[in-house]
């Protein structure tokens, strides 16, 4: 009885796509919750100035900046597993 083995080759194209993809992501990590730091600490100075909607704006994108981030988490991975196992 003799075993089958499978060959599972490495797209190594994808796979320097995706490392990219991890070292941007890494990136975002880290500049996601200090800008919604900053924003919130803007909000707590600007409070009752006419520079309030400063840190409103800063909470927005900071907001949309983690939105993004999740989303491109999946992206990232999905593209190194692509990569790994070359579905």
């Amino acid at each position: 009885m003799r075993l089958k083995t499978i060959k599972m080759s490495t797209n190594f194209d994808l796979l320097g796509k995706g490392l990219k993809y991890l070292g941007v992501l890494i990136f975002l990590f880290i500049a996601s919750p200090i800008a919604l730091t900053i924003g919130f600490k803007a909000l707590k100075k600007f409070e009752n100035t006419s520079n309030e909607y400063l840190s409103y704006i800063v909470l927005l994108a900071a907001g949309i900046l983690i939105i993004f981030t999740i989303y491109f988490a999946f992206k990232t991975f999905k593209v190194l597993l692509k990569a790994i196992f070359n579905n």
